[in-house]
């Protein structure tokens, strides 16, 4: 299933109808705290075992685990064989192994992770075999038949739902200058939007992203080579919507689920499609239209066989990794559909021969008879003596004279400026496409030179003819310049921006993420159709009892006061309506009630909230509910008399709109939940 095609969910929905426990052995460790803090806000409980643990938090969990206080245990496969998991495993009634991201079994996998061979002696250890199911975004047949092996599935249902993102929008990008492109790029099309763009290398990872901080773009690195707590705090930065980019090697993005992600751009070309597929697939996991940039460049082929050869691995896999980059050079190169090379490269049968939705099907550009400067390329690069990298032979070509070609004579050669007409960038393009369709290989060396293969002969004889499309200018994209318009005719933008204010505010509140609240979707639809009540508020898409709960008055305050102040009705929502539950609303009262009677216990509000596995906030509200129904509630208890004075004092110059006004003018010990239970208890 694609990246962001709702995997998680294939596992969390069994977890919940299953007996026993559900098991997910993950290698994302961010991705835990995430989907963890998703999992809560919707009532359902969970929890993860990891590195980030300290032994008192580690020993808590395993104890709750073994009172079966979880449905879900989200696990590390370093974790898995230690001594204390393995004895606490063969206590609990197993239902489910889930093993995520699955492809890093199989050394064929793009991401091969040697902690995972440990997985099958894992659930021999379990006393009944549970139910084993895999799940992964990125494997090729063989990948697939490794997995079923390595993990002994036994005649497993296997289910492929198609590797297409219909939202987003590939392109391949050939420039002489990327860092002035990315500019460009980013200024015309997501000036607001966020996007990551992968680099190959640490160093240029730091330099690219100095060029962009200068050049007024908000914008962070992620490599290894950070600090832990940097790249703690940068990726932090990103998700939270602080920072607008982040430039990061591959060692980003996996398990960061980020749905608002509206670009991704790869300023060198990665290993094999693999990783490819699964990096641009961070784009538009909201399903809003993003886009997957790809710049290519001669160089970062040289860079990633290099980095093959320093890797000491078997002639077969070696063989793999090899025809896996070549497919990759071949789809820079194509000029046919581009979401079709991706489609057939996973296997999967394509119906159509264009999408209409990717940088080539777009791209009108006439198809032009290049057999002619293909013959004088291949010419030069025989007459050379098949000893010379690309920029020399384009310095031949063009009749350069730059001493080193002096020094070597090769003024003298034949070839020696027959395309001085040609710019630098049209002969790199041509050379690059005789590269592609096999007529020239670039050796891996330390110094690359050119060279010809069995096939030039058929070129430079007359008897094969090569055809290239003809580039004459880089155009705006046309497509994005729509679909931006459309976009915000759909919903009022000013509105969108205060919900997103309040969102963001909310997440520093509770300290997740601010999708895990609502999604960037949720939000337009709430200011496409200005809900005023419950009832709509929970025909909004995203939307459940438990978010309304948690979350909808005061994304309700907002719409009203902001429809008020515009003279802005309601617009009827032409959903599906959600069918109502009896069960659900008593199970609300049945919450309320729980909460009332742990206050009665005359428990502290951190108390309540560890008691009910509710944050400190929903307890607030429960408590409000109460005094709106005619109940006494002794807010005194919780907050001291200094502090609310304090709080009643800035609220009178700065107002209400907007906790976070008021948290600015507080010293840093009043947190959010102060400010909400002075609100409240005054009725401000």
């Amino acid at each position: 299933m694609p990246t962001g095609g709702g995997k998680s969910i294939c596992y969390q929905l069994p977890a919940l109808l299953l007996p026993g426990i559900t098991i997910v052995i993950s290698p994302l460790i961010s991705l835990m705290k995430d989907q963890v803090d998703a999992l809560r806000e919707v009532g359902l409980p969970s929890t993860f075992l990891n590195s980030t643990l300290d032994e008192s938090d580690f020993s808590n969990r395993l104890n709750e685990i073994k009172e079966n206080k979880y449905k879900i245990v989200y696990v590390a496969p370093e974790r898995l064989n230690t001594f204390s998991f393995v004895k606490l495993v063969k206590k609990l009634d197993v239902s489910m192994v889930a093993v995520d991201e699955a492809h890093c079994i199989s050394q064929w996998g793009h991401d091969f992770r040697p902690s995972y061979t440990e997985i099958p002696k894992f659930i021999d250890s379990i006393k009944n075999r549970p139910v084993v199911a895999a799940y992964t975004a990125t494997a090729t047949k063989l990948v697939i038949d490794e997995i079923k092996e390595l993990l002994e599935l036994r005649n497993p249902i296997e289910s492929i739902i198609g590797f297409d993102r219909p939202n987003l929008f590939y392109r391949v990008v050939k420039t002489s200058d990327k860092f002035s492109y990315v500019e460009k790029y980013i200024k015309d099309n997501f000036a607001m939007g966020t996007g990551i763009i992968y680099c190959a290398t640490r160093k240029t990872v730091e330099s690219l992203t100095l060029k962009l901080q200068k050049k007024g773009f908000s914008a962070v690195a992620y490599h290894a080579g950070i600090s832990s707590g940097v790249r703690a705090k940068n990726q932090e930065d990103f998700i939270y919507n602080r920072v607008q980019i982040i430039v990061a090697t591959n060692a980003f993005g996996m398990g960061i689920d980020k749905p608002d992600v509206r670009f991704v751009i790869h300023y060198n070309m990665p290993q094999n499609m693999e990783s490819y597929y699964q990096e641009a697939g961070r784009a538009g996991r909201d399903g809003e239209p993003s886009d997957c940039i790809l710049m290519y460049s001669p160089s970062d082929i040289v860079k990633q066989k290099l980095l093959m050869q320093t890797n000491h691995m078997s002639e077969k896999r070696e063989t793999v990794l090899y025809e896996n980059l070549q497919y990759l050079i071949d789809y820079c190169h194509t000029n046919n559909c581009l979401r079709r090379a991706i489609l057939e490269y996973f296997g999967e049968f394509v119906p159509y021969k264009r999408c209409e939705n990717c940088g080539n099907c777009l791209d009108k550009s006439e198809m032009v008879d290049i057999t002619v400067e293909a013959q004088k390329i291949l010419s030069c690069i025989y007459r050379v003596d098949e000893r010379y990298g690309l920029v020399m032979v384009i310095d031949v070509l063009r009749g350069s004279k730059n001493k080193r070609l002096l020094d070597f004579s090769l003024e003298k050669v034949s070839t020696y400026g027959i395309m001085k007409e040609y710019s630098i960038g049209s002969l790199r393009e041509i050379i690059m496409t005789l590269v592609a369709k096999g007529y020239i290989y670039i050796t891996a060396d330390k110094f690359p030179v050119l060279k010809l293969t069995s096939t030039a002969g058929g070129i430079l004889r007359g008897n094969e003819k090569v055809f290239h499309k003809k580039h004459l200018v880089e155009i705006k994209d046309s497509r994005k310049a729509v679909s931006t318009k459309k976009r915000l005719e759909d919903f009022d933008e000013e509105l969108y921006f205060k919900l997103k204010e309040l969102r963001y505010e909310l997440s520093v509140e509770k300290g997740i993420a601010p999708y895990l609240i609502f999604h960037d979707a949720t939000l337009k639809e709430m200011a496409s159709y200005f809900p005023r009540d419950k009832h709509s508020f929970l025909k909004i898409s995203g939307v459940g009892e438990k978010k309304f709960e948690s979350y909808g008055e005061a994304f309700l305050n907002i719409i009203i006061e902001y429809s008020d102040l515009k003279g802005i009705s309601s617009v009827p929502i032409i959903h599906i309506e959600k069918p109502k539950k009896e069960k659900a609303r008593e199970d609300l009262n049945n919450r309320y009630a729980e909460t009332y009677k742990c206050y009665l216990e005359d428990l502290s509000l951190k108390e309540i909230a560890g008691r009910r596995n509710f944050t400190v906030s929903t307890i607030i509200q429960h408590l409000s509910k109460f005094q709106d129904e005619g109940k006494d509630i002794d807010w005194d208890r919780f907050i001291d008399n200094d502090k609310e004075q304090k709080i009643i004092e800035i609220i009178k110059h700065v107002g209400t709109n907007g906790l976070k006004n008021i948290k600015e003018e507080l010293p840093d010990d009043y947190s959010y939940d102060d400010i909400k239970l002075v609100i409240i208890k005054n009725r401000l």
